[in-house]
């Protein structure tokens, strides 16, 4: 398998009307703080909207080249006239827009077509054959691509391929990741000048998921089941991991905006005050205690769908609890909250009820009380 390729960029989304001039140079599409009994200070939000944003950013844009295979043949071209091609061959060269394709072995050499509805590793979304392009690069005898000219293959072919295929509803923050598979170098030696564009399921480091469904099917949000963990990289959030190993956040529960929302983007604020609510709700009963959050010192989160995922269809955003570092990215935690956790290799200790209410914070990170000048 090849190196990841570079990420697409991303349009700048428009500041928090009241957020400090270090918050606008965040994204908006965020995970935020809400009512937790103990408040986050500014500085420990804004690290905390930081540091999920770059994991949803690595997890949601890095897509993988998805090599031919590094078998003694490789991917030959298919000739009539030799001999009938393997069952290797013949399914990565007869694979066409719609197919869904899975392997098990590290160098795909068992790949077969599945079903949609089953777990798949990439699906199809176009295949394109460069030797009908003008010009000596794709021709007989021309050199294979570098990984540079690949990256601009995918985004030239594969980019546009994936918006037509799902009608112009792909949600660039979802869960799927544009892809591309290509011959083998041993392939290409033989003539083979077919891209095979397509969606997969992407890790946070680009290694490839089994999803179910086809993508033109099914709501593309980012979400995972209720008692779902995901792991912790450099204070940042990965990918499910069981609950007893470090993890950043716990998924609490998914709530689904499209009975509340029927129509076009919600505004921001009327989605924060909804998602909150169900939140809020959904943590005291997943923990048996509206409590128990406070006692464990954690915090709870929630994301935002933007215009973009909005009009590709998402609807659903994760409700997950953690613990924010200022400055530190999150905490590790071992153990369900559920049960009895660790945070930082340490119990948590419940904070002193003082019977005064914390309030909520803002949407957004708030701006920075007044410095100390140095003299």
């Amino acid at each position: 398998m090849s190196p990841a390729d570079v990420p697409t960029e991303t349009p700048t989304p428009e500041p928090h009307p009241g957020a400090s001039p270090r918050a606008e140079s965040l994204p908006r599409s965020l995970i935020i703080d809400r009512k937790s009994g103990s408040h986050l200070t500014a500085p420990k939000l804004r690290w905390a909207l930081l540091a999920v944003a770059v994991g949803a950013v690595i997890a949601s844009l890095v897509g993988l080249f998805i090599t031919g295979y590094d078998n003694e043949k490789g991917l030959e071209a298919h000739n009539p006239s030799e001999p009938a091609q393997t069952v290797l061959d013949k399914e990565f060269g007869t694979a066409a827009r719609g197919d869904c394709l899975s392997w098990t072995k590290n160098d795909r050499s068992d790949l077969v077509k599945v079903d949609c509805s089953a777990k798949h590793l990439f699906e199809v979304a176009a295949d394109i054959d460069m030797s009908k392009y003008p010009g000596v690069e794709f021709g007989p005898g021309s050199r294979f691509p570098d990984s540079l000219r690949l990256t601009e293959l995918k985004q030239e072919h594969c980019d546009p391929a994936v918006q037509e295929y799902t009608g112009g509803r792909f949600d660039p923050r979802g869960r799927y990741v544009v892809g591309l598979m290509y011959p083998s170098p041993d392939g290409w030696k033989n003539g083979d000048r077919t891209l095979r564009c397509g969606v997969q399921y992407s890790g946070s480091s680009g290694t490839p998921l089994t999803a179910s469904g086809s993508v033109v099917e099914h709501d593309q949000s980012k979400v995972f089941e209720p008692g779902t963990c995901l792991g912790i990289n450099q204070n940042l959030p990965t990918d499910p991991v069981d609950c007893a190993q470090p993890h950043a956040v716990e998924i609490v529960s998914t709530v689904d905006l499209s009975a509340k929302f029927p129509g076009g983007p919600p505004a921001k604020d009327d989605q924060d005050r909804f998602v909150e609510e169900e939140c809020t709700r959904a943590a005291t009963d997943y923990l048996g205690s509206p409590d128990a959050v406070r006692n464990k010192t954690l915090t709870l989160f929630f994301d935002y769908l933007d215009a973009r995922s909005w009009l590709a269809g998402s609807r659903r955003l994760d409700c997950m609890i953690g613990k924010g570092a200022d400055r530190e990215g999150f905490a590790p935690i071992v153990g369900s909250a559920r049960g009895e956790i660790l945070i930082n290799g340490q119990a948590p200790v419940p904070p002193p009820n003082s019977g005064r209410s914390t309030p909520a914070p803002l949407p957004g990170a708030a701006p920075l009380p007044p410095q100390p000048q140095p003299r």
